[in-house]
């Protein structure tokens, strides 16, 4: 084999690099996402963590190309297979959505037309993005509700958006976007909505559909806990930016950032029943005016005069974690000096 075909053969399915992504309004220009980079691998799941605002969904709408008028790509390049997809024109990005890289949004009542049946509108999505014919499309259709686990599929076909629960619904979005057999899926709070019970058939569900269909997926969500026991790797985003980055275990149990562990100290633990959840203090920070330093450093019980002035740099904690705060540059910087001293 070639060196260059080796050579594409390694590259990630997906690189995002130095994405900034902003929102032009009669206040000013609002910056959602503020130079944030990763890959994704064929087969593997990334989780992207933060509070609302953080950027998170943003930086999903940016990959698809979906911003609203107001918003715009500033920024950075998106590489799919190691081609640049923010330079694709509108009917390139038609095609490429549902194909390549498909969505599922936050609330499925919203995202149905309630004027259209489930059944229709599962067609539609299939014959934008495919060649099958009207029979075809409908033996999709079928097999994907099938596919999803919802139950009496030929009835569901004829339902409504109204007649169906939550639960149902989800899973019928989860159809549409799998339809196409995308390499990508993007799943935006797919469970906020929820009860617990049903979450957790929801996460199960995607767990095992990724699995079969062997696609990677983007999992957006503000609960560290949704998602602890399905992603190979989890990014905590704040203010636009990738603040820490590593596998779940690093993030679960060596944290090295001050949001990360208020994230974690926030999630309820059965062992601790009668102990009180320890909020994050403040507020989020105002996007249209971010300050010098870190954005955190108002919220942070250990911030530093440093924090308020100077952007944190990511520290490689090990080959598979990475954190942008001082505490860890000063941590480092702690270490080298006692073992200075012990020479």
């Amino acid at each position: 084999m070639s060196t260059e075909s080796n050579s594409q053969k390694n590259v990630p399915l997906l690189q995002v690099k130095n994405l900034h992504t902003s929102f032009y309004t009669d206040a000013g220009e609002v910056k959602a996402v503020n130079g944030i980079s990763y890959n994704l691998d064929a087969g593997k799941v990334l989780g992207i963590v933060g509070e609302s605002g953080s950027g998170k969904s943003v930086s999903a709408y940016s990959l698809m190309q979906i911003l609203t008028d107001t918003g715009r790509v500033t920024e950075g390049e998106v590489l799919f297979k190691g081609e640049n997809i923010l330079k694709y024109n509108s009917k390139q990005m038609q095609s490429f959505r549902g194909s390549r890289i498909s969505m599922i949004f936050q609330d499925p009542m919203t995202c149905l037309n309630p004027v259209f049946s489930v059944g229709s509108q599962l067609r539609e999505a299939i014959r934008i993005h495919t060649d099958r014919n009207r029979e075809e499309t409908q033996a999709r259709a079928l097999e994907m509700l099938q596919l999803v686990g919802v139950n009496e599929p030929e009835k569901r076909l004829k339902q409504y958006p109204h007649e169906l629960s939550g639960g149902m619904r989800q899973r019928v979005m989860i159809a549409m976007a799998l339809a196409c057999e995308p390499d990508i899926l993007i799943a935006d709070e797919p469970t906020t909505a929820l009860d617990v019970t049903i979450q957790a058939q929801i996460l199960e569900l995607m767990q095992s559909l990724q699995k079969k269909l062997g696609m990677a997926i983007i999992m957006i969500t503000h609960d560290l806990g949704v998602i602890a026991d399905m992603c190979d790797e989890i990014i905590v985003m704040y203010a636009g930016k990738v603040c820490e980055r590593g596998t779940a275990d690093e993030i679960f149990y060596n944290p090295r950032h001050e949001y990360t562990k208020g994230l974690i100290r926030s999630i309820p633990r059965i062992t601790e029943q009668h102990e009180k959840l320890v909020p994050i203090a403040g507020s989020p920070v105002d996007l249209l005016n971010l300050p010098k330093g870190c954005a955190f450093a108002s919220r942070c019980d250990h911030a530093m005069k440093i924090c308020l002035t100077q952007q944190p740099e990511e520290v490689q904690v090990n080959d598979s974690h990475i954190a942008a705060c001082w505490n860890n540059v000063r941590q480092m910087m702690e270490e080298e000096n006692r073992g200075g001293a012990s020479k």
